[in-house]
C-alpha cells in the first residue's frame, strides 16, 4: 500500500509517517517509480506506535515494541526491552503520583489553615 493508504488506514497523517520513518520507526520499501510501499506489518507498526503515544510514551520509548514486532514477535510487548520499558514508565508515573499527592496534601494544608483563621469571621 502507498503512504496515503497506509495514513487513513491508521488514523493518521502522511507526515507523521514521513517523520516516523524520519526517526527510523518505520521503513518504506521504494516502488521502481520512488513511491513508497507499505505492507499490513507496517500497519502494525504504525498502530503500536499510536496505541504507546496515546497512553504517555515518548516516540524514542516506543523503540523496543517496534524492534519486538520487526523481530517477528506477535505483540510488541513480548520482548525483554519492552517489558523493562514498562516498568520504567510505570516508576515514572508513580513518581508523578507520589509528587502531586504530596503537593495535593500541601495545599490542603494551607487551604485548612487559612479556614481556621477565618473561622467565625466573613472570609470575603
Amino acid at each position: 500500500m502507498r503512504i496515503g493508504d497506509l495514513a487513513q488506514r491508521a488514523g493518521t497523517t502522511t507526515r507523521a509517517l514521513r517523520f516516523y520513518e524520519s526517526q527510523g520507526l518505520l521503513m518504506a520499501q521504494r516502488a521502481p517509480n520512488g513511491y513508497r510501499e507499505y505492507d499490513d506489518d507496517d500497519l502494525r507498526l504504525v498502530t503500536e506506535i499510536q496505541t504507546l503515544q496515546r497512553i504517555g510514551f515518548s516516540l524514542d520509548d516506543t523503540r523496543p515494541f517496534v524492534d519486538c514486532l520487526r523481530s517477528g514477535h506477535d505483540s510488541g510487548d513480548a520482548c525483554a526491552d519492552s517489558l523493562e520499558t514498562y516498568r520504567r514508565k510505570l516508576a515514572e508515573v508513580d513518581g508523578v503520583l507520589a509528587r502531586l499527592t504530596r503537593i495535593r496534601a500541601d495545599i490542603q494544608d494551607k487551604l485548612d489553615d487559612a479556614e481556621a483563621r477565618h473561622e467565625g469571621t466573613d472570609a470575603r
